[in-house]
Order: structure tokens, then sequence, then C-alpha cells
């Protein structure tokens, strides 16, 4: 969603009835998409996020001067020369757990036990792990902790301590504007107190499945019918890629009622159609949007997904992209991933919406008879140091099964004829997970 300029970038109305390509489809799709504004978010629901604000620290990270180690608090000029031959008997005058403070001051000839994490005593200026002592044979001897200890080695100023400021200093931009929040980020934005942060909010997507044909999953299964497996799909990609999906059923092949279906959906970001783009009888998806809204185009330079319809729809001030779907599973699946995943991103201020991608063996001849650029879908592996891709079967576009035993998409370009047995082949990696293989 963004605001309205006033100027209508695309012609009401108007239709391009040529293929354009895929780059073309893209590009036009994403002059219609605008980051979203700032919203003020917890931190755990933060996580894949990307940061509206740089974040500045507050406090000193650590806040003390603190323990890095389990042993005893010294001065450091108390065990000059100290050696296991030569060890140095210091007094015992008080004990810090972590969570704690003590008001006893470290002066010399004497030591405060103290445990990783707790602040480093005043007069202090080392920590002598206990394994450096004599404190576990002195232990032995009774059951409270000894009011005097040796030293076994020498250490220097500032050993074993982690100074205040020493991951953060206070005032210090620790987290930029533009950075997407991992679980390391939400660890820092915690350590520095912070309960929410500002990030660029969630997409909202509404999504509509459109036909006669199509009843939702919790009904029974009439003939002639399908269960519509497009808005799962399709709920569950906007939801992979940290969008909100808001399912707004079935349409039926009725103007009237696919008209007011659509405009149900005109609160949110993003409206997703599936079915209804092409050259059917019924198609009225496009006509709709001609109608009632703004199309640029509805037919890309690529299979599956031949039929893709995109425009945009006015709400008021607001501008809603509309992209509509093809009706078949696999095809809806595809050209999610091409159009409506980087549209997502972008929305979510991320910059780099490019699928992940690999170069793989193909391990099966392909023709392209018909100069689109092909999507096949394949499982890749790796053997013998190498990924190499097989097709999952059948290749129609109805056959959703293919997708369930894909890891990833093929690409087989316009103007290549024929992929032999053995070429390498650009493959897009939409879940990459390098453990998988």
């Amino acid at each position: 969603m963004r605001e309205s300029s006033g100027k209508k970038s695309v012609a009401a109305g108007m239709i391009d009835r040529k293929m354009i390509s895929v780059e073309d489809a893209l590009s036009q799709i994403l002059s219609q998409v605008s980051v979203l504004e700032r919203a003020d978010t917890p931190i755990l629901e933060a996580q894949g996020l990307v940061l509206a604000q740089d974040i500045a620290a507050g406090i000193d990270v650590p806040p003390a001067d603190n323990s890095a180690m389990d042993g005893f608090a010294v001065l450091a000029e108390d065990l000059t020369g100290v050696s296991r031959e030569s060890p140095k008997l210091l007094r015992v005058i008080g004990e810090v757990a972590a969570g704690h403070t003590t008001d006893v001051a470290v002066q010399p000839g004497t030591a405060i036990r103290i445990m990783t994490g707790a602040p480093l005593p005043r007069g202090a200026d080392a920590v002598v792990p206990f394994e450096c002592t004599d404190e576990s044979q002195r232990k032995k001897r009774r059951r409270t902790p000894p009011k005097e200890v040796s030293i076994l080695q020498g250490v220097g100023r500032g050993s074993n301590i982690r100074a205040a400021g020493e991951d953060v200093k206070k005032g210090t931009t620790v987290l930029t504007a533009g950075t997407v929040l991992r679980s390391a980020e939400i660890g820092v934005l915690a350590s520095l107190g912070l309960s929410t942060v500002p990030v660029h909010r969630r997409p909202v997507v509404a999504i509509l499945a459109t036909g006669d044909e199509v009843v939702d999953v919790s009904q029974p299964l009439p003939p002639g019918k399908i269960y519509n497996s497009n808005t799962y799909t399709i709920a569950a990609q906007v939801t992979r890629y940290g969008g909100t999906p808001r399912m707004l059923g079935v349409a039926p092949d009725d103007a009237a009622k696919l008209t007011s279906a659509i405009k149900s959906g005109l609160e949110a970001d993003l409206l997703i159609t599936s079915g209804g783009v092409s050259m059917g009888d019924y198609d009225m998806v496009k006509d709709v949007l001609a109608k009632e809204g703004e199309i640029g185009f509805w037919t890309v330079r690529m299979k599956p997904g031949k039929p893709l319809a995109f425009g945009v729809f006015r709400s008021g001030t607001r501008t809603v992209p509309h992209l509509g779907l093809p009706g078949n599973p696999v095809s809806s699946m595809v050209t999610f991933e091409m159009f409506a995943r980087p549209s997502i991103l972008k929305m979510m201020g991320k910059k780099n919406l490019a699928i992940p991608a690999v170069e793989a063996r193909l391990m099966e001849t392909v023709k392209n008879s018909d100069g689109r650029r092909i999507f096949l879908r394949v499982r890749v592996n790796k053997e013998h140091g190498q990924y190499v891709a097989r097709l999952t079967g059948n290749q129609g576009s109805g056959i959703l099964t293919s997708m369930s035993l894909a890891n990833g998409l093929a690409i087989v370009p316009e103007s290549v004829k024929e992929v032999h047995e053995g070429d390498t082949v650009e493959v897009l990696m939409p879940d990459w997970n390098e453990d998988q293989f």
C-alpha cells in the first residue's frame, strides 16, 4: 500500500495484451509497492522485521565492571612475583555473587570471593580464578568458605574483568535503520533494556479465491467441485515471508459478487486473487480490475504462470496493488514466488529481494517449444561435491504434489530451445537451507 499521488502511473482501463518479460512484470509491480510505515513492536514479535530508525544505547553494556570468572577479586600489585613455588596468602574479607553488590572494598593483603558476572568490588583491579588458588584444598578441611587463601599465580591489572561498556558504550549507535532483526539483534535490544522496537510493520495481504468450482476445505465436496487449496498455499507463503494473511474466502463467477468481495479486501496493503485471469468466458478478475481499478498487464512470458493480471485499486487516498494469480495451483505458487514475495519483502523495508539460487546439473532433457521462460520443479541434491537437479515428475500446472516434492525451480531461459541432460542450469531455491544437503 502507498498513498496516492494523484497521478495514475497505469492508465485506467488500458490493458497491455502483449506478453511481457518476467523482469518487466516485476518492475511494474514493484513500482506500485512502497515501504510500510513504522510500528513500535514487542521485540519477540520483531524477528525478521526491519528497523525503521537507528537504535542508540541508553546505558553501558555491561553497566559495571564485572568478573569474567569464578574466583577472587584482588589487587594485581599484591601478586607481583607470585607463583606456585612462591604463593601469596591473602585474607578473604567477603563474597559477592552475580546480581548482588558489596560495600566491602579490597585493600592490600585482602581478597573477596566473586562469582562470574558479579560487579567488581571497590579497590579490586583483577580476578584470580579459583583454579589458580588453593581454595579447593582448604574447603576440604572445613565446611565453610576459608578465611584465607593462597594465590598460586600472579595476574595483571584488568585480568578476567569485563569492563563497563565493553560491549556497548552509552550513546553509541548500536543498530542502524534498515537492519533485519535476527536472534542476535533481538538479544542486543534486550541487553539495552528495550521491550519494543520501531520497525516497518508487517503487510496485511488479503487473499481471495475465485470460481464457481471452488469450495472451502471445511465443506463436503460436491460433484464438479474442487477444494480451495490456493488460498491456503498463498496464506502459508504470505506467512513464510513475514506478511499477515487475511483470507476472504471464495468469490463465485458473478461480476457483482466478485466486485463486492474485492472491495472487502481493499483495507489490506496487497490484494491477491487466484483464478479468473485467463481467456475463458467466466474469467472475470481482469475485467473487474479494468472496470474498478487500473490494469497494467495480464500475460507474462513464463511457464507456468502466463496469465497473471496486475494493477491497482484506489481506496480513498490509498493505492492498493492487486496481483491476479492464475487458478492452477502450481502456477499460483510459482507466480507468488516471483512477484508477491518480492512485493511483501519490499513493503517490509528489505533490500535483498532476490531468491537464493545455485547452479546445478539438470539430469533430464527438457524442450522449450514456445519461447517462454520455464520454471521446472526439481529436487536438488549435492552429489560428489556438486549440485544436481532432477524433475519431480509431471510438470503440469495442476500437479501440486510436484511442488511438495521440489526444493527448487530450475530455469530454462526463453531463448533456449532445449536443455540437454547434464547441462548446467540456474535453480532458484526459495526455501534455501544448506543443511538439507
